[in-house]
């Protein structure tokens, strides 16, 4: 199965429509889809092949729907890149991957350079925009479009065969490329269309997810199916999402809880009329139930919490209409996929009792590209080690009460502290350096650091931003620095995060 051939099977079934709204112009399904078979004749033109992979690293916009299809149309691998990372954090992806062609846009297109500039192996730049802000030896993407034929035959693709690798950054402070199979990701894209009681069919959605990140990806392939439209937005604006609902009465919205608590504060936010939404979807972090409950009131409609990661493509569990909420709960598994709860000898435990969640489906994926150790430690006997502590109650729904590694998530995006710590370690004089995350009412967390200098060492906290900020994706930068004599350690000299998380927590916590 090509996903490829899902934009076939959505014009074989519902037809020509509108399927793409953008900063005020119009795309019908058909002519999203012609423009990726022609991309897709190009890059075969360019000299790639079926399996080699190209990096798509640019905001949201029209040519990123065409850019994945097209790349799959043609066998090849899609590599979605947030464009909020930083040039070596893109020369990684780039090396690890051996990606041998780049879409980007004129804005990220210094980065895009900056990290290729010592490649040895030729990578076409594809950049989107008008030909005044083409730049020297790159290639423009409606250039492309515009003069090659349509790729009529979709390349062939089987259940292992990888279609997009997303890199997420690990525990050790390398990224992990998570590679997701067509399957992979057509079994999500059922396995919602089948959990779902309201199929509406041609309802129109706020999109406002970045498509580089699973969630985004994932709402962008369940279109395919639903035969749904959408509004998308090139990034989040609480206020312009605000007026786009109102606009082209939107019935649809699934976002972070970020963006939904933006929306909520937003002083304008009485000004519009979001009665036309019949669904909020939340995941990709925990949306404390407060919060969900005072949005709902103010704007109208249900809010539904899902739980998911990258490596199940993403979605685990989910709450369903006409099921009871139960505060604290992510729903119950979606169909498709099966979840237990173990120790830490992979032991399943009763029901009630807080273990490490793990899940197996058809959506999960086989591993991590050209990683075999992390592989083997994270999927293990056709199961996915999630890393999340939780629970099952006796009526299977999902509870996740803590997270075993240390991940920190701000706005919806993670944030790993090991990436942080190893940064922070550069600077001159810092002896000790531990990054966790505290509590915070807009982005859910921010990063916080606690920092031991060396003995005799002046170092403020702005110059520690500062570094971070030259070396990081600025997501990834602390808000809050504080500076102690010494971390809190065990007999052993291991450094006691959960006591410093209290220490943030107590100082910045929000």
């Amino acid at each position: 199965m090509n996903l490829a051939a899902l934009a076939e099977q959505n014009l074989a079934e519902f037809g020509e429509y509108e399927r793409l709204v953008f900063e005020g112009k119009s795309y019908t399904n058909r002519e999203l889809n012609r423009q990726a078979a022609r991309l897709s004749s190009a890059l075969l033109a360019l000299g790639l092949a079926p399996d080699d992979k190209v990096v798509v690293m640019m905001p949201n916009g029209p040519e990123v729907l065409v850019a994945y299809e097209g790349i799959w149309r043609g066998g090849m691998t899609a590599i979605p890149v947030l464009f909020l990372l930083e040039a070596h954090e893109l020369r990684y992806i780039l090396d690890d991957s051996g990606a041998k062609a780049i879409v980007t846009s004129p804005d990220v297109h210094p980065k895009v350079a900056q990290a290729a500039r010592d490649i040895a192996r030729p990578v076409h730049v594809i950049v989107t925009g008008g030909r005044e802000t083409l730049p020297p030896g790159c290639l423009r993407f409606d250039d492309l479009v515009a003069t090659h034929p349509p790729l009529e035959t979709i390349a062939a693709r089987d259940r292992h065969d990888i279609a997009t690798i997303l890199y997420t950054s690990g525990t050790t402070g390398k990224p992990k490329g998570v590679m997701q199979t067509h399957h992979n990701l057509h079994a999500n894209a059922l396995n919602a269309w089948n959990t779902a009681t309201n199929r509406e069919r041609g309802q129109m959605a706020l999109v406002v997810l970045p498509l580089a990140h699973t969630f985004g990806l994932s709402v962008m392939i369940g279109g395919y199916l639903f035969g749904s439209r959408g509004v998308l937005m090139r990034w989040f604006n609480p206020e312009a999402a605000l007026e786009l609902i109102q606009r082209h009465k939107v019935s649809l919205m699934a976002g972070v809880p970020t963006m939904f608590v933006y929306m909520l504060m937003h002083p304008n936010a009485d000004r519009y009329d979001t009665s036309s939404v019949t669904r909020w979807i939340v995941g990709a972090a925990p949306m404390p139930m407060e919060q969900l409950r005072a949005f709902e009131k103010k704007f109208g409609g249900t809010m539904y919490v899902g739980y998911g990661l990258t490596e199940s493509c993403p979605t685990v569990a989910a709450e369903r209409e006409g099921m009871p909420r139960k505060p604290g709960s992510t729903g119950v598994p979606v169909e498709g996929v099966q979840v237990k709860i173990v120790d830490d000898g992979g032991k399943e435990l009763p029901r009630g009792e807080i273990g490490e969640v793990i899940a197996r489906g058809e959506n999960v994926s086989p591993g991590y590209y050209n990683n075999p150790e992390a592989t083997a430690e994270t999927f293990r006997d056709g199961w996915l080690f999630t890393g999340d502590m939780g629970y099952l109650d006796d009526e299977n729904y999902l509870f996740i009460v803590e997270r075993k590694k240390d991940l920190i998530i701000r706005g919806g995006l993670n944030v790993y502290p090991k990436d942080v710590e190893e940064v922070i370690h550069r600077y001159p004089g810092v002896q000790e350096v531990a990054v966790v995350g505290v509590p915070d009412t807009m982005m859910g967390e921010e990063v916080c650091a606690y920092i031991a200098p060396g003995s005799g060492v002046e170092i403020t906290p702005a110059q520690i931003i500062e570094h971070c900020q030259a070396n990081l994706a600025k997501y990834k930068t602390p808000k809050f620095v504080e500076f102690v004599s010494a971390l809190p350690k065990t007999t052993l000299g291991k450094i006691q995060k959960k006591e410093i998380r209290k220490m943030a927590a107590a100082r910045f916590g929000k």
